[in-house]
């Protein structure tokens, strides 16, 4: 039996380039890439060297902090390249892929009679453990720690968002795999949320408290369900993973094998055939770019949906977490008195001037252009609107900004991730960079209270 969570605070962005629904497998990248901005707060040791010949799955760095938390290749191959910044910082590793895949196989364990600790070993060593993030702070979760619940999202209402229940489709065995294996890692429950109209491919798997979700964006985002189901107080921690990570956990935990495949939805409206790519995590974006074809040259291509994607070249690579790549304009024009007269094509939550209001089921095609600059907050009352956690936005993210520890505590810092506050930023009419300033602050807080 489902628990519904109905959500009335948000804001749909309907944008034109939604994927169809049809799959193609993308060519195989010349150069498969590992970005270390990926994990955040990870102090990465290598365990190879450049040169070295790696096997699918091998580990290739640590964590400083947790010497058993491995980083494992996507792919065989020759690690051709590690790139450092400032103070040697690495940056980036790259590896040139082998014709014909090797994989490093690992002993498999039985799930029936599977011990937390047993199970904890293996994602360790397989490489999966990564894809478990924890909040607090949003970084990857720490092993030692016991989280009061793990929550799943597969309900997607970002923009242009990969359809859940369409890539998950086939794969019901390697789901109920990973998750009777993290079911050991909690002594709570396992919260699996989907769309209010979910097919069976979700609300099947059993061993999980299933919720039934329903309303605008961020319905979707893993941390409004949090709140809405077991808000995360002072001393507690939960641990949240995406439902396509979910696949690569089951098959590793079913064949010892770390399989890094991905179906990624290419969408935005600069693409003329929108649509899902089988590939692998750091494989070159241009790889199922350029097959779907671009609309014109002056284009952004994101890591990631609109709003809380990152900034990416054509010739990129696809991140450890995406499992979309949006193309829309770059909008880097200037709009001769934009700000003084009505507007029918772009998206607003105020009706001053604009009527997207009065089209909530229309599709728009927007680009990067932010129309205004930065400037000092501007006390409007328009993200509560679309903040449907218990948290005063504005009030945290000025705490954020002066760095008071008690204030952030105390407004629920502990609770929300940079995403959570991707739609207030869209909506920003004072430009502020809502994300970045909760990241900070997380950080801080991270840092002074751990």
């Amino acid at each position: 039996m489902s628990k519904d969570i109905r959500i009335k605070k948000g804001l749909n962005i309907n944008l034109v380039g939604e994927a169809e629904k049809t799959t193609s497998k993308a060519v195989l990248s010349n150069v498969f890439s590992l970005n270390l901005s990926d994990f955040h707060g990870v102090t990465p040791k290598m365990l190879v060297k450049q040169g070295a010949e790696i096997k699918a799955g091998e580990p290739i760095f640590y964590n400083k902090d947790n010497e058993d938390m491995l980083f494992v290749s996507p792919v065989s191959g020759e690690l051709i390249e590690i790139e450092r910044g400032a103070r040697r910082k690495i940056l980036t590793l790259r590896i040139l892929p082998d014709k014909s895949q090797e994989n490093l196989v690992h002993p498999t364990i039985e799930l029936q009679s599977a011990t937390k600790e047993s199970v904890k070993a293996f994602l360790l060593k397989s490489g999966c453990w990564p894809f478990i993030k924890q909040r607090p702070y949003d970084i990857i979760a720490n092993p030692d720690v016991n989280p009061k619940a793990i929550f799943i999202s597969a309900y997607s209402t970002a923009p242009l968002a990969a359809d859940a229940d369409y890539v998950l489709q086939g794969k019901e065995k390697e789901l109920q795999a990973a998750i009777n294996a993290l079911s050991t890692l909690t002594p709570g429950k396992v919260h699996l949320s989907v769309g209010a109209n979910s097919s069976t491919v979700l609300t099947g798997l059993s061993n999980v408290e299933l919720h039934k979700v329903s309303g605008p964006h961020p319905a979707g985002l893993v941390g409004t369900q949090i709140n809405k189901i077991s808000p995360i107080n002072k001393g507690e921690v939960v641990w949240t993973i995406a439902p396509q990570d979910l696949i690569i956990i089951g098959e590793a935990l079913l064949t010892g094998k770390f399989n890094a495949q991905r179906t990624v939805a290419l969408v935005g409206s600069s693409v003329k055939k929108p649509k899902y790519y089988t590939t692998h995590i750091g494989a070159e974006i241009s790889t199922f770019l350029y097959a779907s074809g671009v609309n014109e040259e002056n284009i952004r291509v994101i890591n990631g949906d609109v709003l809380t994607g990152a900034k990416s070249k054509p010739d990129g690579y696809l991140g450890f977490y995406n499992n979309t790549v949006t193309v829309i304009p770059e909008g880097d024009d200037y709009e001769f008195f934009g700000w003084n007269k009505p507007i029918f094509n772009k998206i607003s939550a105020t009706r001053a001037l604009t009527f997207s209001w009065m089209m909530p089921n229309k599709k728009f095609t927007l680009d990067t252009n932010t129309n205004g600059e930065h400037r000092a907050f501007v006390v409007t009352g328009q993200y509560e609107k679309v903040f449907p956690l218990d948290i005063f936005p504005m009030q945290l993210l000025k705490a954020c900004l002066v760095k008071d520890l008690d204030e952030m505590e105390q407004l629920g810092l502990y609770e929300v991730a940079p995403e959570d506050f991707s739609l207030t930023e869209f909506i920003c009419i004072s430009k502020q960079p809502h994300q970045q300033i909760i990241r900070e602050g997380l950080d801080l807080l991270y840092k002074e209270i751990g």
